[in-house]
């Protein structure tokens, strides 16, 4: 029944977030926005505390392993993006289907993604395995190598259960069901937290227990999101239980929509993967401070994620609902809302450094101070991009709710291998201490790093949103 949706639309135009003033013109209801919105909010939020539970609990094993995981967590994400991808389709496959009111396509899309990841996991094992052999060009230190292979083998072995989650909530996103979605990640990260405790500390296991606390977490929150995707009420309207069985074609299909999807935000994670890696290379304290600093900035973009996650259902039930215009201009208020959200929350997250990142370090370890000092610095770099990290997240994905995937993903390839990271190599490093002595290099260490961020940033935001304004995605079928 409607009465079930997350957000308030015209039944009798089928047109999400519309709202009809009394002289019969057409708004974007904000209210409805927000009703969608603000659970997808509450679920980055819960995937915010998580990362930050994870740091906490790694920060207190030493700066070496907070360094090691950090070194290798954006990475972890990028094998995770790029083997899994075909679960990030699921959402504008859903969202279009509701949309055109075929809701067996709906939940044929999750089960869909189910079939894809379950084919995918020898491949997620095969990089589990490799992870040593994978960081050894990095040229890291034994003792980094070490703790970042513990924490790789059953975080990247257990990825397949992460993205099983995530192909299940895409199905409840898609359809405008948020608030389930927060639900369920609310569980995850509240599981996550006893088990960092009991694998790290009471087993004894460390940097690895970290990896499979979040691992177990996953499946546990998968366990509970099938639960409910099988309940009556989306047997009854969407077929959930008749549309298992794996169909060749529809598979395929998916994996050609999926990769792509995964490859735009697995271009964006290597970029920062590598970037973090210079940083660790360069020293512990800039590594361990970037580290920080990326999950204290996670405060910001993670629930701007949240907004512009909104903006992928409400385009696809858009254009589902055949009005291209109307996808248009919902997506660019929800890119607004996400930009605005971002740039006033890094000022917020800058201006309180002095007293969160002593949160993240143990103050008796002899590095905490210059860490501290270093981190700082790094916060009014981070912040002075946030604006435009909100255009970035927001115009890409609005633009997956309409199927364009293969051009945003050439796009943030392209700014990232040839601007963002041979600017970063340059500015972090002196002569004699990077990669790539062909470059230059001028020594400025993490604050250089963080220079180069913020071009990268700006650049990508501004091109992502110049795409989504010239309308070259309405052509896009999916």
């Amino acid at each position: 029944m409607e009465t079930h949706l997350d957000f308030r639309s015209a039944p009798s135009r089928g047109l999400p977030a519309q709202r009809i003033d009394a002289a019969g013109a057409a708004h974007v209801d904000l209210s409805a926005v927000l009703a969608l919105a603000l659970p997808l909010i509450a679920n980055s939020a819960v995937q915010v505390v998580l990362n930050l539970t994870d740091v906490w609990f790694i920060g207190h094993i030493s700066m070496q392993a907070l360094a090691a995981v950090g070194a290798v967590q954006w990475l972890v994400l990028v094998f995770v993006m790029l083997l899994g991808g075909v679960a990030m389709a699921v959402q504008p496959l859903v969202a279009q289907a509701y949309g055109g009111r075929r809701y067996r396509r709906a939940s044929q899309a999750a089960w869909t993604a189910l079939w894809g990841i379950l084919c995918a996991v020898p491949l997620f094992l095969a990089v589990a395995a490799a992870g040593r052999w994978l960081l050894a060009p990095f040229g890291f230190s034994a003792q980094i190598v070490d703790l970042a292979s513990s924490f790789w083998l059953p975080r990247l072995g257990g990825a397949p259960c992460g993205m099983a989650l995530w192909a299940v909530l895409s199905f409840f996103n898609g359809i405008g069901r948020s608030r389930i979605t927060a639900l369920i990640s609310a569980i995850t990260a509240l599981a996550n937290v006893p088990l960092n405790a009991l694998f790290i500390f009471t087993l004894g296991w460390g940097v690895a227990g970290s990896g499979l606390a979040t691992t177990v977490a996953q499946a546990m929150g998968f366990a509970v999101a099938l639960v409910i995707f099988l309940r009556p009420e989306f047997r009854q309207r969407y077929r959930a239980h008749l549309t298992w069985r794996p169909h060749a074609r529809r598979i395929w299909e998916q994996l050609k929509l999926g990769f792509p999807t995964g490859l735009l935000p697995a271009a964006d994670l290597m970029g920062a993967s590598i970037f973090q890696m210079m940083q660790v290379r360069l020293s512990i304290i800039d590594g361990a401070t970037t580290q920080i600093v990326m999950m204290l900035t996670s405060i910001a973009y993670m629930p701007g994620f949240g907004i512009a996650l909104a903006g992928t259902t409400l385009v696809g039930q858009s254009i589902g609902a055949g009005d291209r215009a109307w996808a248009r201009r919902i997506g660019t208020y929800v890119i607004t809302l996400a930009a605005s959200y971002m740039g006033g929350a890094g000022v917020l997250i800058a201006l309180g450094g002095p007293w969160l990142l002593p949160l993240f370090v143990n103050t008796q370890d002899v590095q905490a101070g210059p860490i501290l000092v270093l981190g700082a610095r790094i916060l009014w770099l981070a912040a002075a991009y946030q604006f435009f990290d909100g255009l970035n997240f927001g115009s890409a994905l609005c633009l997956r709710g309409a199927g364009d995937v293969v051009v945003p993903a050439a796009i943030v390839l392209g700014v990232c291998w040839l601007v963002f990271l041979p600017v970063a190599h340059a500015l972090t490093f002196a002569p004699g201490q990077g990669w790539f002595g062909f470059l230059p290099q001028e020594g400025w260490g993490a604050v250089g790093g963080w220079s180069a961020m913020v071009l990268y940033v700006l650049l990508l935001g501004i091109i992502l949103f110049a795409r989504w304004r010239s309308a070259a995605w309405q052509a896009i079928r999916i």
